[in-house]
C-alpha cells in the first residue's frame, strides 16, 4: 500500500472515530464548597444534616448547575477561613464583606441575603442606663461575638485596640446568648433574626430561664446592616482551574433567581416554617 493510501485510509478512520468522541459525556466537575456549622437560622448542623436559609438558597442554584457536581461541607467558622487563607479550600459561605480585613478572599458571589447586625446586653446593662449610641455607650463592657466573626464596625474595633471594650469569642449563637444569660459577658453581638431563633430555641430546651444567676436577655441597638455571601479564595495560586468558570456559573443563577422573584419566596417559605416550626433545612 502506497503511503498516500495509507494517510487517506487513516484520515477516513480518524473522521469515523469523531462521533463516538464528541458524544461522550464531559464528566461535572467535583466542587467543594464549605458552610458555617454553628450558624443558625442561615448555615447549621442539625442532627447531623446541614441546614439553613443560604444552603436551600445555594442548593437551589447548584442544582441548576450541571457542569458541577457540588458537595457542602460544614466547618467550624474560623477553620474554613483558615482553608481560604491558606489557598486549599475553594469557596466558604456566608462572609460579610470585609476586604481588609480578609484579603485573602475575593471574589464574592452576588449577595445571598441581607443581615441586620444588633447587640443584645442582660437587663443589668440596659435597664440601668439608657445606651442608644454605638460603641461609644458600650466602652467598659465585655462583648461576646463568634470566633472568627468581624463584626461591629471600624469605630468598635478601634475602642478595642485602645482597651476601651474587650471581646471574648464564643462558640456560636448557643454559647453567645448563654454567655449573656449568665452574665459571664456583658452583651452579645451577631445577626439579630439568628439570635432570636437562637434565644426561641433554648427556651423550648429549658436552657434559657430567668432567675437566679441567669438574667433576662435584652435587644439593644442595631450596629450595622450587612450583605452575606459566597466568598471564594484569593491565594490557590491556580489549584482550581475551574474557578472563574463557576463564578459566572453561580454568579448566573442568582441573578436569575432574584430577578424573578424566586430568591424571595424561598426567604419567606423559609420564615414561614421558622414560626410555623415546620423543622426548617
Amino acid at each position: 500500500m502506497h503511503r498516500v493510501q495509507q494517510f487517506i485510509l487513516c484520515l477516513i478512520l480518524s473522521l469515523a472515530w469523531l462521533p463516538a468522541f464528541a458524544d461522550t459525556p464531559t464528566q461535572p466537575v467535583e466542587v467543594t464548597i464549605y458552610a458555617d456549622d454553628s450558624y443558625p437560622p442561615y448555615s447549621y448542623v442539625e442532627n447531623n444534616i446541614l441546614k439553613g436559609l443560604y444552603t436551600r438558597i445555594l442548593s437551589t442554584a447548584f442544582s441548576r448547575m450541571p457542569d458541577y457536581r457540588v458537595r457542602l461541607m460544614p466547618v467550624p467558622w474560623k477553620r474554613g477561613l483558615m482553608l481560604l487563607e491558606k489557598g486549599t479550600g475553594f469557596a466558604l459561605y456566608p462572609p460579610y464583606f470585609h476586604v481588609k480585613k480578609r484579603p485573602y478572599i475575593w471574589p464574592y458571589s452576588l449577595p445571598l441575603g441581607d443581615e441586620t447586625v444588633v447587640v443584645y446586653c442582660h437587663q443589668d446593662i440596659l435597664q440601668t442606663r439608657a445606651r442608644p449610641d454605638w460603641p461609644t455607650d458600650y466602652k467598659g463592657l465585655l462583648i461576646a461575638l463568634n470566633s472568627g466573626f468581624h463584626l461591629g464596625g471600624e469605630q468598635f474595633w478601634n475602642a478595642v485596640t485602645a482597651g476601651e471594650i474587650e471581646v471574648m469569642e464564643v462558640r456560636g449563637n448557643r454559647e453567645g446568648v448563654l454567655t449573656v444569660r449568665k452574665k459571664r459577658a456583658d452583651c452579645y453581638m451577631n445577626d439579630q433574626l439568628s439570635i432570636i431563633i437562637e434565644i426561641e430555641m433554648l427556651k423550648k430546651s429549658g436552657e434559657y430561664w430567668q432567675g437566679g444567676v441567669n438574667a433576662r436577655i435584652l435587644p439593644g441597638p442595631t450596629v450595622t446592616r450587612e450583605q452575606a455571601f459566597l466568598g471564594y479564595t484569593d491565594t490557590d495560586k491556580g489549584l482550581f482551574p475551574f474557578k472563574e468558570a463557576f463564578i459566572k456559573s453561580l454568579d448566573t443563577e442568582i441573578y436569575e433567581m432574584r430577578r424573578s422573584g424566586e430568591l424571595d419566596k424561598i426567604v419567606k417559605q423559609f420564615i414561614n416554617e421558622l414560626h410555623g416550626d415546620n423543622n426548617p433545612q
